[in-house]
């Protein structure tokens, strides 16, 4: 049998949380492998497409905070690669004036002095032209919001960790994970030890986990549509959604055919509470887990790869990850552990 291939660190999955996990990890010197098991780059997971939001309108403030630096962070990716990843749009927000997730969202952007624009029914119309706003609503923009150029971004923090020193290994699928001081990864084509390991497999986390111990309470859907197995994932045919949009589209932008000029599928990994999993192994302390990003992570890429690379080097993590832990499923958690 040959000899396994040795790393620092391992970082399994090449979507964008896997990908600013790998470069922040070679960034700090650290001999780095990214696993994908596609050939890049692809559609099957949850960082493809076109555009990404981007906002730090939430109803949470620590999510506000982490996004203060996530765009100084995308704006470093930028310079680095002389690359625009970025368009600034501002973000309009409409809903029921009275309803607790409009004034929370209302809240936490006032509270942390977030640049943002209110809109009444009186003067809607001179700044948002052929929108109609429903009697009962609500309305203000976040004008420090705009979109990431989702593919273009997933390519540069993939590009930048390799002129760093990093080794990507796509269309290699992890069959085996093998626990100890030493991690040992198997694929199909290869075998990789690594002191550390991160996983950041989105869909496909609880497949991962399965080898060491650990299942997860997460939920694979599109967007709130119907659970799906990530690998039958063409087999989904529903509409529904669309028909949500298109309604939607037809009663409040006049001016808008309803039809959709393009759908892609992109898959979502929901926890019960909607808050990411950015937390070390109950059992095994050399093996970080990034997951259920729940339709909100793409634009919190450059943060949460810094401290999933944080918590695989055993440094203190930059934020209060106390909203994040494994801990909190505690009675959902199975564990043969």
């Amino acid at each position: 049998m040959s000899t396994a291939e040795v790393y620092d660190n391992i970082v399994i999955g090449a979507g964008i949380q896997g990908s600013f996990t790998a470069y922040h990890l070679v960034k700090k010197k650290q001999k780095t492998l990214l696993l994908e098991q596609f050939a890049l780059p692809h559609t099957r997971g949850s960082s493809h497409g076109q555009t990404r939001i981007i906002r730090k309108t939430y109803d949470q403030d620590f999510y506000t905070h982490m996004m203060d630096e996530c765009y100084k962070l995308w704006a470093q990716l930028e310079r680095e690669a002389s690359v625009k990843l970025y368009r600034q749009t501002g973000l309009l927000v409409m809903g029921p004036e009275n309803s607790k997730s409009y004034c929370s969202y209302k809240s936490t952007l006032e509270k942390n002095k977030i640049p943002m624009v209110v809109l009444t029914p009186e003067n809607f119309n001179q700044h948002i032209t052929n929108v109609i706003l429903a009697d009962g609503d609500g309305a203000f923009v976040d004008t420090t919001a705009g979109v990431l150029y989702a593919d273009r971004a997933l390519k540069v923090v993939q590009g930048q960790f390799q002129k760093l020193g990093g080794v990507i290994k796509d269309h290699e699928k992890v069959i085996d994970i093998k626990t100890g001081q030493i991690v040992t990864v198997s694929t199909f084509a290869g075998v990789y030890q690594a002191k550390g390991l991160v996983i950041t497999a989105g869909p496909w986390t609880n497949k991962l986990l399965a080898h060491i111990d650990l299942h997860l309470p997460l939920e694979i859907c599109y967007h709130n549509g119907s659970k799906t197995d990530p690998d039958q994932r063409d087999m989904q045919t529903g509409r529904a959604d669309v028909d949500i949009l298109r309604r939607y589209i037809a009663r409040c932008f006049k001016g808008l055919i309803p039809e959709p000029s393009l759908v892609e599928n992109c898959m979502y990994t929901f926890t019960p509470d909607h808050h990411f999993v950015l937390d070390r192994h109950p059992g095994y302390g050399n093996i970080v887990i990034g997951a259920g990003f729940s339709g909100h992570g793409f634009k919190f890429g450059p943060v949460i790869g810094k401290l999933l690379c944080e918590l695989s080097l055993g440094e203190v993590p930059s934020y209060d990850l106390s909203p994040f832990r494994v801990s909190r499923f505690q009675s959902k958690i199975l564990s043969s552990l």
